[in-house]
């Protein structure tokens, strides 16, 4: 738990399990966006009759809005609370997800999952001020990865669940569903999340506020080194959530189904990856595992490269993806932990900094990558093993001597 603060205002306190029940569950906004509809990207680009690379686009745009929106909502959450800003963010989250259904070709499309993405960014940086807010150090190390526990059930579910539901409905459907999901998801903030930041912590607003929170996280050399880990780690995350679905059933000829619980493995090796974090962490800190985590994320993306340029075959490239996710799993909640570490103020500030570091880069990078080397197991595993490189090298030359010292 936080440690109180001569002359700070209280603030609520959520139970452990209360805690990653209701933050996993609105935690799941990014992967409920994208994986739902993943194994319905060959479908929806015939459907509009639009290019492989466009279709792609519907998550980039997504997930830029994630991104950007984080700007809005962490700070407005600094200012007014944690609960109004969060409810806003998920009704109109359901009512973009509608718009996305009914979207008549792929320009409005890419404009409405732009503004879905803006919206449902809410329930990512929230959150993690949330958590913020009631944990710190190796406890919010730990409850990260608790949270990841329900939150990365949604990458499982989400893509059987889509598969699934590509027997009986089109791409349509899907996004109707996800109206569905958000109307749940407010009904779980309005009477399930209590208010974490008082009336007394929140600043007062203005530009001029807003400027100065900005200047004190990034004045921060081990803030601003985990922003750079992250974005490297952000693109190759990217990479492979936008090109597996084209990879493994185009390249490879798995069916919608086959892939989903391919890309379901995936997901439940990085909850066994955080997992493994919250037992370890204790003994080794933070930093410890972080680096770790991050430096076998490169090799699994390394193995991944050389089995794709040897042709080996499905089986050994979905079990390097798995492997990959495996390892991003286990350094993930500690290199959150080490950026929000001094922030406990600027929560949500730092935490919408964060986040665009790591949803922005990837959906701008990732079709670049796939405009010039084409949409296949190649040119993905050259790009997700340059970007955990980059990732890794920033943990080893900036973050490690930065929490050192």
């Amino acid at each position: 738990m936080s440690t109180p603060v001569p002359g700070e205002p209280s603030r609520p306190r959520m139970g452990t399990v209360h805690a990653m029940l209701v933050l996993g569950m609105l935690e799941a906004f990014g992967p409920l966006s994208m994986d739902l509809y993943l194994p319905q990207l060959p479908q929806l680009a015939a459907s509009l009759g639009t290019t492989e690379a466009l279709a792609q686009a519907t998550m980039s745009a997504c997930m830029i809005g994630l991104g950007l929106g984080q700007l809005v909502a962490g700070p407005l959450s600094d200012r007014w609370g944690r609960r109004l800003p969060l409810m806003v963010g998920v009704a109109v989250f359901a009512v973009l997800s509608l718009a996305c259904a009914l979207a008549p070709n792929i320009e409005l499309l890419l404009l409405a999952r732009f503004l879905q993405g803006l919206a449902g960014s809410a329930g990512i940086v929230i959150c993690l001020a949330i958590a913020r807010d009631q944990f710190e150090g190796v406890e919010l190390s730990r409850m990260l990865s608790l949270l990841f526990l329900v939150s990365g059930t949604a990458p499982i579910i989400a893509p059987v669940v889509g598969g699934q539901l590509a027997r009986i409905m089109d791409w349509r459907g899907i996004f109707g569903v996800l109206s569905a999901v958000g109307v749940v998801l407010l009904l779980v903030v309005m009477f399930a999340l209590p208010e974490t930041l008082p009336a007394a912590a929140r600043h007062g607003g203005g530009l001029r506020t807003l400027r100065t929170h900005t200047g004190a996280v990034l004045r921060d050399r081990l803030f601003v080194a985990v922003l750079c880990a992250a974005a490297g780690g952000g693109i190759a995350f990217f990479t492979y959530l936008s090109m597996s679905s084209f990879v493994l059933q185009d390249e490879f000829g798995l069916s919608p189904q086959s892939f989903s619980l391919a890309f379901a493995a995936g997901a439940l090796a990085s909850i066994v990856g955080s997992q493994l974090s919250r037992l370890v962490v204790s003994r080794w800190g933070p930093l410890r595992v972080y680096l770790g985590g991050i430096s076998a994320t490169l090799i699994a993306a390394t193995a991944f490269l050389v089995l794709a340029l040897a042709e080996v075959g499905v089986a050994g490239v979905v079990a390097a993806l798995i492997g990959f996710m495996l390892c991003s799993g286990l350094g993930g909640p500690n290199g959150q932990t080490l950026a929000l570490a001094h922030h406990g103020a600027r929560a949500g500030t730092a935490s919408a900094l964060l986040g665009m570091s790591t949803f922005l880069f990837g959906p701008v990078l990732a079709p670049v990558a796939a405009g010039i080397g084409g949409t296949n197991a190649v040119t993905m595993a050259v790009t997700m093993t340059a970007a955990a490189a980059v990732a890794a090298i920033a943990a080893w030359l900036f973050v490690r001597p930065a929490a050192a010292g």
